[in-house]
């Protein structure tokens, strides 16, 4: 048998082997933290670059053959929160000054009593718009879904984007990644408030995994279909 005091130093060297594992443990924890971290702002910043090197004016933008304007919460009554009312006043902009003949409009439409699409589009048509020059996507359920569509459903080639610039540098990326070609015209209209800031955060991980999806994963969206060429009649999308 061992003697106590045998016993006393097992334990104690026990203990010591215990703690030196868990050292090393959270020192590669850490150091794993960091690269993810390094990696996420990284990958955060190339997009931003990317997408801002085709962010114009209004002025400035070339023309294209349809305005994609992306959607955002709408009101249970079907006003436009104001983020997407600066969003639908841009497009309208863009298309009173001869950018692009063609509105389309992508949201969520995924359930009865919410319809992000038909609100933009009564918005657009209240301003004058034409109903046959109003697309509407009803399943862009997110940027990279709306983008997607834009391309294989709406058969886009050349494309405006219409968005807030902290959402736009992102979605000017995708569109570029996915072979369109391009442009973006930021509607910051109005100062948004605190909520900018939880936005501009959680921007940083939507472009990290919008980069591995357009880079390595490239998923289906959730829904595709029958092709309605942007070029026709936007009567084709009406759902009511």
């Amino acid at each position: 048998m061992s003697s106590p005091k045998e016993n006393e130093l097992f334990n104690v060297k026990k203990v010591k082997l215990q703690r030196g594992r868990l050292a090393k443990f959270i020192c590669l924890f850490l150091v794993i933290l960091v690269l993810l971290g390094s990696t996420a702002l990284a990958v955060n910043k190339y997009v931003e670059k990317v997408g801002s090197n085709y962010i114009l004016n209004l002025k400035d933008i070339p023309s294209a053959d349809a305005i994609l304007v992306l959607g955002a919460y709408v009101a249970p009554d079907g006003t436009p929160s104001p983020m997407l009312g600066d969003r639908l006043t841009e497009g309208y902009e863009l298309y009173e000054q001869g950018k692009a003949p063609k509105l389309l409009v992508s949201g969520d439409h995924g359930r009865k009593n919410y319809d992000e699409v038909n609100a933009m589009k009564n918005y657009l048509m209240n301003k004058g718009v034409p109903s046959r020059d109003i697309f509407m996507d009803h399943a862009g359920f997110s940027t990279y879904e709306s983008i997607y569509r834009a391309r294989d459903i709406f058969e886009v080639h050349k494309v405006i984007i219409v968005t807030q610039e902290y959402h736009l540098m992102r979605a000017v990326f995708l569109a570029r990644e996915m072979g369109l070609e391009a442009y973006g015209v930021a509607s910051d209209k109005h100062d948004y408030g605190q909520v900018m800031t939880a936005y501009n955060l959680r921007e940083i991980a939507a472009r990290n995994k919008d980069f591995l999806w357009v880079k390595v994963f490239k998923p289906k969206p959730t829904f595709l279909g029958d092709t309605i060429p942007v070029f026709g009649n936007g009567d084709a999308t009406d759902d009511k």
